[in-house]
């Protein structure tokens, strides 16, 4: 069984991408290639628990187990030492990526206290999209009673479009509520 948002890119975005920019071969037309959910926790050097919360709230959120980030540097103003853990990231593909894509598009974002849309200035050159998100709590799957400290996320939509233009009009035909 295909994701619903894999069946609209199927029928309806390709055909339209194909005519809007002349592709001859499908293999042309932009796709996406994954999401990346990135969460980076300085506080965790002091307080370990919160490290393992905010992987338990990504597992639930995404739907896939977290790997565990580790500083590559030590920073002495901050007691940030090489190999401790700072963060948590989850790199998805396939039917998971669409699944978590179209609960972001027609779930979390609507869920955002006063949402105008994303911003359509966040590409970067070569057709990838990011997302800030300041609190966790916008995804359903999170339980509210059982957060400690409200988190922000960092997503990554990685395109194979060549362009900006590209991914921006594959993005806003997959739904994305892009800024006016």
């Amino acid at each position: 069984m295909k994701p619903r948002l894999r069946q609209k890119y199927e029928a309806e975005v390709m055909p339209a991408l194909r005519r809007q920019f002349g592709y001859a071969n499908l293999m042309e037309v932009p796709r996406l290639e994954k999401i990346v959910v990135n969460v980076g926790l300085g506080e965790a050097i002091q307080n370990s628990k919160l490290l393992d919360s905010a992987v338990e709230q990504v597992a639930s959120i995404t739907g896939q187990r977290p790997v565990v980030t580790r500083a590559r540097k030590s920073i002495a103003n901050f007691k940030l030492r090489t190999g401790m853990a700072i963060g948590c990231m989850v790199t998805l593909r396939g039917q998971r990526m669409y699944e978590f894509f179209d609960r972001l598009v027609n779930v979390a974002l609507p869920r955002v206290r006063d949402f105008k849309g994303v911003s359509p200035k966040a590409f970067d050159g070569r057709g990838n999209y990011a997302l800030g998100i300041r609190e966790q709590l916008i995804f359903p799957e999170v339980d509210f009673d059982r957060i400690e400290k409200i988190k922000g996320l960092g997503i990554v939509i990685a395109t194979t479009a060549a362009t900006d233009e590209e991914a921006r009009a594959l993005l806003a035909l997959m739904g994305v509520p892009f800024r006016k």
